[in-house]
């Protein structure tokens, strides 16, 4: 019996982290011919991968990491509402197909990490006393362009 432990498609969910999965449903493979390395091959033989993760219709994931794996898709991501992930960069179906994984994998970890909330702050007193001087500063060189350009004091 094969070990499957490595083969992220030997079930029929895939997790993404300890607390989302995705299913396997959900993705869809089609092989084309990759450019780049690999000699007579490359022409010969569909290696590279277009991977497609319908994230539209995926029901595992919250609508907040949804919308924040739309964000971060930006171009990949479809009018239908999928996920496009193209992967050639190296010369086997098994490596690119694991890459093209690896990488949708890792944007939907992102998309599930919360952004912190910002903070608003004022400026110190000093910081405004900076400006106020610099302002002050600025107002005499100008004012030493007019007609005349006397310092007043």
């Amino acid at each position: 019996m094969a070990d499957d432990t490595n083969d992220p498609y030997a079930s029929s969910q895939i997790s993404v982290t300890s607390r989302f999965y995705i299913l396997k449903s959900d993705i869809s493979e089609d092989f084309i011919r990759a450019s780049g390395p690999g000699g007579q091959n490359v022409n010969k033989v569909s290696t590279a991968v277009q991977l497609r993760f319908h994230l539209s219709s995926n029901e595992t994931l919250p609508e907040d990491v949804k919308s924040r794996a739309a964000r971060l898709a930006g171009s990949r991501l479809t009018l239908q509402g999928e996920i496009v992930l193209q992967a050639d960069r190296y010369r086997t179906r098994e490596r690119n197909r694991a890459d093209a994984l690896e990488r949708l994998l890792e944007l939907l970890r992102r998309a599930t990490e919360k952004p912190k909330p910002r903070k608003a702050t004022k400026p110190t007193l000093g910081s405004k006393k900076r400006r106020l001087d610099a302002k002050k500063q600025r107002g005499q060189i100008k004012k030493m362009r007019g007609r005349g350009g006397r310092i007043e004091d």
